[in-house]
């Protein structure tokens, strides 16, 4: 049997290309590398991005109205399955929750986070409405669903009664072009960069700042772990600025004397500096689909302080540190962890082994597996 042709639907890929741009730029080249019969449609701003990072591979520039949500959700349900017929392809697959819902193909739907569902209140009413329903149209829907993690998987199972032979659990990888150990002019140029003193220690966090991360805790929980000591480290907030309304309140509130950092967000090339150069990278999280921020910081050798809510204890294992999520019990663990330099080494260590089991390639291949699944559906 042939390898199906594969149409993946890069145009959801925001302008910053975090979250759903990361997992596409990151997946496209693994799918290459296994030979996949791939073509690519991306909005025109995405092209050059797109043809670098998978050459001979078809790209097909969307229109330029895309950059509108409103106007890239109604052509996916027109233009696009036009679109899968000119280019011949087998299966779409939509990387973003959402997918053409007419056309005589065959469909394959990545759901990242199930939480929608499972922590309502860390959404807007809009965006949960919305996400609910894409993710109940997929599980309607004959596609063939990728999921990041077991924990993705059964929570939307749980909430929408689908088959567990629906899923296909494909772990995210780590890019370790961009994310490992780095030596110390690295550390020192981010360092700078950031606007720390020389020999300033900080606590680093590294994600969107919305109601789900947590950070409004953590900012508390620094304080308070690290306000009576003679050189408190400061804490560095990296990340887009989201829409969590009690971040400023926090950062607000921080007493004289202790140093907040919000960087906005971050440059992929200053990332490994940035998580290799924390004392602690503290990421406690109410729920992730996966929680690639933890990944990351294991590849470059941070220790990581995290929660065990959803998927997190499936990326961190036994190589991180955890800790519940009210800020008492960060603002403890934080502190235990920023006394304890032996114990920070052997998280350090640990986690760059463990990390090193993630790959972008496995991951590819169970996108195979899935894309064949939606052909033998349809």
């Amino acid at each position: 049997m042939n390898e199906p042709r594969i149409l993946l639907d890069a145009t959801a890929v925001p302008a910053d290309r975090g979250g759903v741009g990361r997992y596409v730029d990151a997946l496209l080249p693994a799918l290459a590398g296994l030979g996949a019969d791939l073509v690519v449609v991306c909005q025109p701003r995405d092209v050059p991005v797109i043809s670098g990072l998978v050459p001979g591979v078809p790209v097909v520039t969307g229109p330029p109205a895309l950059s509108s949500r409103a106007a890239r959700l109604g052509w996916e349900q027109t233009g696009l399955p036009a679109l899968v017929r000119r280019v011949g392809a087998d299966v779409l697959h939509s990387p973003h929750y959402t997918t053409a819902a007419v056309g005589r193909f065959a469909r394959t739907v990545t759901l990242h986070d199930a939480t929608f569902f499972s922590h309502p209140q860390l959404h807007s009413a809009v965006k949960g409405r919305f996400f609910r329903a894409a993710i109940r149209a997929a599980v309607r829907s004959r596609a063939s669903l990728v999921v990041p993690s077991n924990a993705t998987a059964l929570e939307v199972a749980r909430y929408t009664g689908a088959q567990p032979d629906r899923f296909h659990v494909a772990h995210h990888g780590v890019d370790t072009e961009f994310f490992h150990p780095v030596d110390d002019a690295e550390r020192r140029r981010v360092h700078a960069l950031l606007g720390l003193a020389p020999d300033e220690r900080y606590v680093g966090f590294l994600g969107t700042l919305e109601p789900r991360k947590n950070v409004p805790a953590l900012i508390r929980a620094w304080v308070r772990a690290v306000e009576h000591r003679p050189d408190p480290p400061a804490l560095v907030l990296a990340g887009g600025p989201g829409w969590d309304p009690m971040v400023g309140p926090a950062v607000d509130a921080v007493p004289a004397g202790l140093h907040l950092v919000r960087t906005g967000y971050l440059p992929l090339a200053d990332l490994a500096g940035f998580l290799a150069g924390a004392t602690v990278l503290a990421y406690p999280s109410l729920g992730e689909g996966f929680g690639l921020p933890v990944l990351e910081a294991m590849a470059c050798g941070a220790a990581v302080l995290t929660t065990r809510e959803l998927s997190l204890p499936e990326v961190g294992g036994d190589a991180v540190a955890y800790t519940g999520t009210a800020e008492d019990q960060i603002s403890a663990a934080l502190g235990e962890l920023l006394a304890d330099e032996r114990r920070r080494g052997e998280l350090a260590a640990a986690g760059e082994r463990r990390a090193a089991g993630f790959t972008w390639r496995a991951a590819a291949q169970v996108h195979l597996e899935a894309y064949r699944a939606a052909v033998d559906a349809r």
